[in-house]
């Protein structure tokens, strides 16, 4: 996990850490930005993120799948799913849109059926832990049963507290330290 780590962090100070004035979903302000997006959807980069994050989840037990509010868990589920299956391991996606579609099915979970299965929510970057939150709110209306939160950058601004009081397990791959912001 080491070198491939590493070389995820690498990626990430290179191509995805911006400095300048930013307003985070706080509302707080921010001297540096970390849009994971610039990587998660690199051909180069999604791999490793699928590695490492299979890394870090691991040792929890039963999960059937793994995802989060759409788009910025989207493509680390994708690159679980895509690095699971190259390791033997068969882990599902699902999407959690902001609000029940208005047409269709009208659903607000897309995906597999999560009822009774163990789901691990993913967040690309963290900062508030509202995400997470508002995507296990819609997962516990399909039944789903939470195992874990796991995101791949912390900014350590507050989320993984919020999520541990909710009484969820949260995991962070990679964090500011990492990153030299620290």
């Amino acid at each position: 996990m080491k070198d491939t780590r590493k070389q995820l962090i690498d990626h990430i100070s290179a191509e995805a850490v911006f400095h300048g004035d930013f307003t985070l979903t706080s509302g707080k302000k921010a001297s540096y930005y970390v849009d994971l997006r610039k990587v998660s959807l690199d051909h180069r980069v999604a791999p490793l993120i699928g590695q490492v994050m299979i890394d870090l989840i691991a040792g929890i037990p039963g999960v059937a799948a793994v995802g989060g509010m759409t788009m910025g868990a989207d493509p680390v589920a994708a690159a679980i799913l895509h690095q699971g299956v190259a390791r033997g391991l068969a882990y599902d996606a699902f999407v959690v849109r902001k609000e029940p579609k208005d047409h269709g099915r009208g659903r607000q979970v897309e995906g597999p059926d999560l009822a009774g299965k163990r789901v691990i929510v993913l967040e690309d970057t963290s900062t508030t832990g509202g995400s997470p939150l508002a995507a296990i709110e819609a997962l516990l209306k399909v039944g789903a049963i939470i195992a874990a939160v796991a995101v791949v950058v912390d900014r350590d601004t507050g989320a993984r507290e919020v999520i541990e009081a909710a009484g969820y397990p949260y995991y962070a791959a990679i964090g500011l330290e990492d990153l030299g912001l620290r």
